[in-house]
């Protein structure tokens, strides 16, 4: 058994190799019944939709761009404007309470509260164009509601790199982590679409990790002979 002693006197890149060996040793962590990813069938039917969605958007917003009329007189004015600067109000404060209290949640809530304020400073300044307070508008959307949604896109993107370097770590890879479009989602192998859409690993497989300690790449917990358990080189004291 190793004691701390021993393992302050290794270098860091032989705990990042015993990091990566104890990993592929424990294998996965299932996950729970109610985190468990859907099927491929059920991908390629979300799959589909979002593509079918594209397209009709695509298509639909040709048509409104030659049909619309310039200008047009509507009615609930007042009440879709209050009710969407409520909607603005709740992602503030759902945002200021998670990173208050250092949730996980404030990823989800940067991110919503981003796309609320690009639409505002987008509809304000287009629908106050030819008007006195046009200007008004758009300063208020250079100055205030876009850089506050560009400051939540790189607070949510900073954290989430966070995430992915602490995983890294718990798993004796503390290198430099890859743009999140190259990052896969983890507990979720693409067997069907990998074809379809590549997911670029940013890790080797944990089983990988057993070479280079001296032991076999065999599944984990087994031996080369399917028996007893498996220990790295650096492990097995006699």
């Amino acid at each position: 058994m190793m004691n701390v002693d021993e393992l302050r006197r290794m270098s860091p890149g032989e705990r990042a190799e015993l990091a990566r060996a104890l990993a592929a040793l424990d294998g996965p962590v299932p996950p729970a019944e109610s985190d468990l990813p859907a099927g491929p069938f059920r991908r390629a039917i979300a799959l589909a939709a979002i593509i079918a969605c594209c397209a009709a958007l695509a298509a639909w917003t040709g048509v409104l761009a030659v049909t619309l009329p310039r200008y047009y007189h509507t009615g609930g004015w007042r009440g879709a404007w209050v009710g969407f600067d409520v909607l603005l109000l709740i992602a503030f404060a759902f945002t200021a309470w998670a990173g208050w209290r250092h949730r996980q949640l404030v990823i989800i809530c940067l991110v919503v509260l981003a796309t609320l304020l690009c639409c505002d400073a987008w509809f304000d300044v287009t629908l106050d164009l030819r008007t006195s307070g046009f200007l008004l508008s758009l300063l208020m959307a250079l100055c205030i509601e876009l850089p506050l949604a560009a400051l939540a896109i790189i607070g949510a993107r900073r954290l989430m790199r966070l995430n992915i370097r602490a995983l890294g770590r718990f798993r004796g890879l503390p290198g430099p982590v890859p743009p999140l479009w190259k990052v896969p989602l983890y507990g979720l192998e693409s067997r069907g679409f990998r074809n379809l859409i590549p997911a670029e690993p940013c890790y080797p497989a944990p089983q990988d990790a057993l070479a280079g300690l001296g032991g076999a790449a065999t599944p984990p917990g087994q031996d080369g002979d399917g028996g007893r358990p498996q220990k790295p080189a650096r492990l097995a004291h006699d």
